[in-house]
């Protein structure tokens, strides 16, 4: 079984999808979710017109907001600079190209901004998309916390369009998945298949079929009397969650998500909805309130949006047991 060589639009009905050439996703690199996370925004920031040397501005709150997770400024620098050194290997009958995504990575102090430069070693890879492609969702990438259910979501995309990936042999699939050294120095982790499902395989099942368009299984198959390889079974689902706007102008694709998360907090007050769009700041606040409610430090679990609505002086307040 071939991989997929069509190519479908860059944005559609159901939502942006990010984009990468076969050859990325199956390359051997390791990331941790933090860098994981900053990759999907900037692939998602990157255009096929974008000129050599174009720079790419990463909000740090808005990530978050997004991700609902919280990277504090060190493990962003940490990630980053990973990042910079961290290599892809990709491979084909000619050659071994091994390259790093970033060329360079700025902080904006005072601005919450990172400004990032991709390599132009990967950059066809990444831009230049002719064929041989993998899409996968934005909103389904940034909801999954196991680094191995992005890795292996990223793998199940590839063959979306099919009810089943190619066979993958274990030792190639943990090599993926940074579980294995393919040269033998550093030590093979959950050398036991039982354990590679418990704490890899149906992990990823899991947060895949729960948070994303994928629902996936795996059959384990033998040689002899020892598993040896797997392969994935795929079906398309509608998923869950609504997709994020990133293909509209800023400001527009801004509106759009406050709406969605004042529906999340079942605010349809016509006058109330208007209101909160019509201010920047209270924009601001909806956010930032839905990220600390996403984290647990809101609780709010009979009412949220009456919460929020205190919170920002539109209702009066009320003796509740909702607290920080």
């Amino acid at each position: 079984m071939q991989g997929l060589d069509n190519v479908s639009g860059m944005a559609s009905s159901t939502g942006l999808e990010i984009r990468q050439h076969n050859a990325i996703t199956t390359a051997r690199y390791e990331m941790t979710a933090c860098e994981m996370d900053i990759v999907f925004y900037l692939l998602s920031l990157l255009k096929k017109e974008d000129r050599v040397g174009t720079f790419y501005r990463v909000k740090v709150l808005d990530l978050q907001h997004l991700t609902g997770r919280q990277w504090n400024y060190q493990q962003f620098l940490e990630a980053t600079s990973a990042l910079r050194s961290r290599e892809y290997v990709i491979e084909d009958n000619k050659r071994i190209l091994q390259v790093g995504l970033l060329a360079s990575a700025e902080y904006i102090k005072g601005e919450g901004v990172i400004e990032l430069e991709i390599s132009e070693k990967i950059r066809p890879y990444l831009i230049d998309l002719k064929r041989n492609f993998t899409s996968f969702r934005l909103q389904a990438a940034f909801s999954l916390s196991s680094k191995y259910a992005k890795r292996i979501y990223q793998l199940a995309s590839q063959w979306k369009d099919k009810s089943v990936t190619r066979t993958f042999t274990l030792h190639d699939l943990k090599v993926m998945l940074s579980l294995k050294d393919p040269k033998g120095v550093e030590s093979e982790q959950y050398t036991k298949v039982s354990m590679f499902q418990k704490y890899v395989l149906d992990v990823a099942v899991t947060q895949i079929n729960q948070n994303t368009d994928l629902h996936i299984g795996y059959e384990l198959i033998k040689k002899g009397r020892s598993f040896e390889s797997i392969r994935f079974q795929i079906k398309q689902q509608e998923p869950l969650q609504l997709p994020l706007p990133f293909e509209q102008p800023l400001d527009d694709s801004r509106i759009q998500l406050a709406q969605q998360r004042l529906l999340e907090l079942d605010i349809r007050d016509g006058r109330l909805v208007e209101q909160i769009l019509g201010e920047g700041r209270m924009i601001d606040e909806l956010f930032a309130f839905c990220y600390k409610l996403k984290t647990g430090k809101i609780k709010a679990a009979s009412n949220p949006g009456g919460l929020f609505l205190t919170v920002v002086g539109l209702r009066k307040a009320q003796s509740v047991t909702d607290k920080k």
